[in-house]
């Protein structure tokens, strides 16, 4: 397996697994993604179906990671992947499953599900690949003796999840931005409440595309980044991706009873990373019908699979709203699919990611590139808050479910696409709990609350608040890397 630029530079290298699995960006600020998709045959999709989770994990990792020994990765995600890990909601049954599928009922003749994605250590579907991830860069600094500086952005979900699979892993630090006092109380609560000595909080004054800027900036300076170590768990790291490959394969054998049949997947997203993985599913050969992305109102990637107009917004056009994980105008991941979409051709998108940073966008319609999309199968939605605020009444009326808002945004837009006789299956984004009051809005009552988590946003917090600057937060991470 090896790894090529979504931009071209080092075309002929070779680049594996091992190689981009601590790092973020490529060195000409494309994203990584393999020369070849891996292909799923029939006998190994009949093979993995009774699989358990840290198994399927095994069997669909080690075609993205042939550098990493067969019996390392194998320990290594049976490590990530049990149930004492996703024990914080479900019972002992469903925690063994580690993603328990929920079925709704039926829907326009379509079966309407939940894939549980949210019982890992910070409630959110973040901990499925982060827990994995904090387990492989462990696994690979100990085997060079290196050591690691996480440089991070997250806009609620991303951080807390970084930080609980990083805390006291030895030869780690995390440094995560997040954007002043526009997070839930939860979120915030669990990420700056951490106490750990390798963890650093920093409350950027400015919206998450600013952090995402930051740790872009810090990324492209190589000189920066190789003397400093800098490595990343945003959604562009790679090995994040592909972990997240796995719940797809686990949700359609859930699904359905025999390999032959399809069904369709609705994903909340704003920065593409999450449904970006079901891209990469079905480029495998998982039988996918429809991959659904649902936005909030910071529509981005709606407009973009409406009408194949990509436009970013500014930060005065970014809306904070109650599914604040998706306050995103900039989907980072994106340009993974636009590489696909064009054909695998890096000029290209060279080009039109920098129409991006000095035009503010790009139109595939104009062009004739975006009649392809349907090739792909992508449609999308958008949902407001009053949408949000009925599907959390209606599910938790009709189905006695509560979910949370982003997962809301993602039963609006699902039920927009159903298909009779095909499964839709909505993957679940984080607890209710993480956004009680809109939770409190729409049902008049206290969202459940692990017991686990009682009182933390009363316990002390520990953030340093720094302007949206890179030379700023360039200076803090030297300040305290020791270096």
């Amino acid at each position: 397996m090896n790894y090529l630029s979504t931009r071209g530079a080092g075309a002929g290298e070779r680049h594996t697994f091992s190689d981009i699995l601590l790092g973020g960006l490529a060195k000409d600020g494309g994203l990584y993604l393999p020369a070849e998709y891996p292909r799923v045959s029939a006998d190994e999709l009949a093979r993995w179906r009774t699989l358990p989770y840290a198994d399927l994990a095994f069997e669909i990792l080690s075609k993205f990671s042939d550098d990493i020994p067969a019996e390392g990765l194998r320990t290594l995600t049976r490590r990530t992947y049990t149930a004492a890990t996703y024990c914080n909601v479900r019972d002992d049954e469903s925690a063994e499953q580690i993603t328990p599928l929920k079925t709704l009922g039926i829907e326009d003749g379509a079966p309407l599900s939940l894939l549980e994605l949210s019982n890992g250590p910070t409630l959110a579907f973040k901990d499925m690949a982060m827990q994995l991830i904090g387990n492989l860069f462990e696994y690979a600094l100990a085997k060079h003796g290196e050591t690691l500086n996480i440089l991070g952005a997250t806009s609620g979900d991303t951080g807390s999840a970084a930080e609980y699979a990083m805390r006291g892993k030895k030869g780690i630090r995390v440094f995560m931005l997040s954007p002043h006092k526009k997070m839930s109380a939860f979120q915030t609560a669990q990420m700056y409440s951490l106490q750990d000595p390798n963890i650093f909080n920093l409350a950027v004054e400015g919206n998450f595309d600013d952090c995402q800027d930051i740790v872009k900036a810090v990324s492209n300076d190589h000189a920066f980044k190789a003397k400093y170590k800098i490595g990343t768990v945003n959604s562009i790291n790679w090995a994040r991706v592909v972990a997240q490959v796995v719940y797809y394969f686990k949700g359609y054998f859930a699904a359905t009873k025999s390999n032959e049949e399809r069904v369709s997947f609705t994903v909340p997203s704003g920065n593409f990373g999450n449904v970006c993985a079901g891209h990469i599913a079905r480029m495998m050969g998982l039988p996918i019908e429809k991959l659904v992305v649902a936005t909030n109102e910071n529509d981005v990637l709606d407009e973009f699979f409406r009408t194949g107009i990509y436009r970013v917004r500014k930060a005065a056009e970014t809306y904070h709203t109650s599914s604040p994980s998706m306050d995103i105008s900039k989907a980072s991941n994106f340009e993974r699919f636009v590489f696909d979409l064009l054909g695998r051709d890096p000029a290209r998108v060279l080009q039109l990611f920098r129409d991006v940073e000095e035009k503010g966008g790009f139109d595939l319609a104009a062009s004739g590139d975006f009649v392809r999309v349907k090739q792909f199968g992508f449609v999308s939605g958008r949902s407001s808050h009053a949408d949000r605020v009925e599907a959390i009444r209606d599910v938790f009326e009709r189905y006695d479910t509560m979910i949370d808002t982003h997962t809301a945004d993602g039963l609006k837009v699902a039920r927009e696409h159903l298909q009779p006789g095909i499964p839709m299956i909505v993957l679940e984004t984080a607890q209710p709990i993480k956004f009680g009051e809109t939770i409190r809005e729409a049902l008049l009552r206290e969202p459940e609350r692990p017991a686990a988590f009682s009182g933390i946003e009363s316990l002390p917090q520990r953030f340093e608040v720094l302007p949206a600057d890179v030379q700023r937060v360039k200076d803090f991470v030297v300040a305290h890397t020791g270096d």
